[in-house]
């Protein structure tokens, strides 16, 4: 039985270096991915106020001085440069634990509480990471993911606020309006309208506060970045997502197999365990 634990002891150390390995690919695949979205979000933003500039309030932007139109161009393209910097943020303040300890490899492959990773006013937090851990390692992959979609939720914010500011979205559209526009498209008073990529494009019902059995009809346009939009529109980063789904195959394969031999030792431990205790 001692030599059985020890076979299995053998092959979960094999799995984790070969974890290990994946995982600084994987790394190194977001790495390049996160430089390249910059890129892209910083030319699809501007793209998004440009059609929002041009066809979805031509008269608004119309109104503006010169230097009010380049003071706004100005702006939008400092909103995209800082977002850029907040992508590739996401994988350098990242702190990798490369030898983590084996606390947390229950039977069941339990890992040890880690920070999650917060977007914050410039970084996110770091993120503790074992990265011969599979568990760990989706837990930080989910965490980056999650993270980019805030980065984009929030520059598609500030980005409608600043031409609301400017002058060019209505200002008597609440910010809440603008803020949840992006959920009413699910919602069954909104019709969404074909238009340009990354632009929330729809009609949305508002009630009358004078006569609450009244609504009427209103139509909304505004900056939505979307990721599945951007990299669509991006062969390079299309292709880099690619990559990164293929080794997330990888570890989703080695995964199953470092939970099998956990729960294999767990079984052959409790075994050893009541034989040691056993008495006639």
């Amino acid at each position: 039985m001692a030599r059985a634990i020890e076979r299995i002891e053998r092959d979960i150390a094999a799995l984790k270096e070969a974890i290990r390995a994946i995982a600084t690919e994987l790394q190194s695949a977001y790495a390049s991915y996160l430089n390249t979205l910059g890129l892209a979000v910083r030319k699809q933003l501007i793209l998004a106020s440009y059609h929002l500039c041009t066809q979805g309030y031509p008269e608004n932007f119309l109104h503006l001085s010169l230097n009010q139109r380049q003071q706004l161009q100005q702006a939008i393209r400092k909103l995209g440069q800082v977002a850029s910097e907040q992508l590739l943020t996401c994988i350098k303040s990242e702190e990798v634990a490369e030898n983590g300890t084996d606390e947390g490899d229950g039977q069941d492959g339990e890992v040890t509480s880690s920070s999650p990773v917060i977007l914050g006013t410039s970084t996110p937090e770091p993120l503790t990471l074992d990265t011969s851990n599979p568990i760990e390692l989706a837990k930080w992959q989910h965490n980056l993911e999650e993270v980019m979609q805030e980065i984009l939720k929030k520059l598609s914010h500030d980005a409608n606020l600043l031409l609301q500011k400017a002058g060019v979205l209505p200002k008597k559209l609440p910010e809440p309006i603008l803020a949840a526009a992006a959920a009413a498209a699910s919602e069954a008073s909104a019709e969404v309208m074909p238009g340009p990529p990354n632009l929330l494009n729809l009609v949305i019902e508002i009630e009358n506060e004078q006569q609450s059995e009244d609504s009427e009809l209103a139509q909304i346009m505004a900056i939505n970045l979307r990721l599945g939009e951007i990299e669509f529109a991006d062969v390079t980063l299309s292709s880099e997502r690619r990559q990164i789904r293929s080794i997330l195959v990888q570890i989703n394969k080695l995964g199953r197999e470092y939970q099998k031999k956990h729960r294999e030792r767990a079984i052959a431990e409790a075994e050893a365990a009541w034989r040691a205790s056993w008495f006639e």
